[in-house]
């Protein structure tokens, strides 16, 4: 009799959990145990949330305030007076005097005052005499939301209750009765008469697309180096800090450049927006804007020590600059408080400038102050950048 061979024992099979889900509390202590290791991400993680909070409580207002005005009174008299302070007392239009009605229409060319108010010189004098006299309210078209809201609230000021501060009395002549709508108020919307919302938010969002892909393409550049090792051999090398910088800027300046060309084109022939002014402008617009984004995300690769912490900065600028630029409402009704911050990103200036080309067709004169602004902000980003590469090396 053969002696019995002794089975093996039965291993049980594990349970569907220990199938799906093996191995998932090593790894989920692994991933804490990373993010411990990266003080930095740490405090990307808990203190931009809050700090973007605090900025969208207070950018993010529907109200309108401290939107200027311009006002060309050649009247002058008491009830054109009465006009210009019932517009400053709804609140939102502050009335700034202008010297000709060329001047309304320079103004809001340049971005300076959002809408313009004319006063004609017999005004006073047809309102006395029942003639019921015009104004004219001129409306940045170029801004829809901002327009609709001016030309509904402009309403507000021929309400009955308005000409109960409309009397005079004469001890010579009978009481003056106004009628009950003393004056008539012709508004005309310039650049964008049909207030077509596609023709606002289109060249925001062309400027917006070009700074993200410039932004994060370029954030992480340096940062991909150092973590593949080829910093080093790249610092050994005799190329010069300001060819390595160049070097890194300008392959994704052409990528940005290229996106341009192609967001512009299908936005005209998908949207129908038009380009108002000049071809070439918006072409030198966009060589000025480009450079200054992608030095942007150079300088934010300086100083992010991993791709993760490089992106997190980026999206830090990227979403102020959707509240803070203009992009949704015009700079002048963000609160005094932190409107200095959109005189800090390049997106504020280029939306004014790609605006003022597509919608306006103005050009380069009523567009200086911005295109130098770019100009700056490329300059000192990359002089940042030489600097802090040369840091780097030490």
């Amino acid at each position: 009799m053969e002696p019995a061979v002794n089975a093996a024992p039965k291993t049980r099979d594990p349970s569907w959990p220990a199938r799906v889900f093996g191995g998932f509390v090593p790894v989920f202590r692994k991933e804490f145990i990373e993010i411990r290791r990266d003080p930095r991400l740490v405090v990307f993680i808990v203190a931009f949330p809050v700090v973007l909070l605090i900025l969208f409580g207070y950018a993010l207002r529907i109200q309108l305030d401290n939107v200027t005005m311009a006002v060309f009174d050649e009247d002058g008299q008491l009830p054109a007076l009465l006009v210009k302070d019932r517009f400053h007392q709804e609140g939102y239009l502050i009335p700034v005097e202008v010297e000709s009605l060329e001047d309304i229409r320079s103004w809001i060319d340049q971005g300076r005052a959002r809408a313009g108010l004319h006063i004609p010189k017999d005004f006073s004098a047809k309102l006395v005499e029942n003639e019921k006299p015009s104004l004219t309210l001129y409306i940045d078209g170029s801004l829809p939301t901002l327009a609709l809201a001016i030309d509904n609230e402009s309403g507000t000021i021929q309400q009955t209750d308005f000409k109960r501060t409309l009397y005079f009395s004469d001890p010579d002549e009978d009481a003056k009765e106004f009628a009950e709508d003393p004056f008539r108020l012709e508004v005309e919307t310039l650049y964008n008469p049909d207030l077509i919302d596609v023709w606002f938010f289109l060249p925001a969002i062309i400027g917006l697309l070009i700074m993200q892909v410039g932004l994060i393409l370029t954030s992480t550049a340096v940062v991909r180096e150092r973590e593949a090792g080829t910093l080093e051999q790249l610092i050994v090398t005799p190329v010069t800090r300001l060819g390595f910088v160049m070097g890194k800027v300008i392959p994704y300046a052409l990528i940005s450049f290229v996106d341009f060309n192609l967001v512009v084109g299908a936005g005209h022939l998908v949207f129908g927006v038009p380009v108002a002014g000049s071809d070439a402008l918006l072409l030198f617009s966009a060589l000025l804007y480009i450079p200054a984004i992608v030095s942007l995300g150079l300088l934010i690769s300086t100083f992010a020590e991993t791709q993760q912490q490089a992106i997190f900065l980026s999206v830090f600028i990227l979403l102020p600059s959707v509240l803070l630029s203009g992009f949704i409402f015009p700079v002048e009704a963000i609160p005094v408080a932190i409107r200095p911050l959109s005189y800090l990103l390049p997106l504020t200036y280029f939306l004014e400038i790609i605006r003022g080309i597509m919608i306006k067709g103005i050009g380069f004169a009523e567009l200086m102050i911005p295109f130098s602004a770019l100009v700056v902000f490329t300059a000192v980003f990359t002089a940042v950048c030489v600097a802090r590469f040369q840091k780097k090396l030490h």
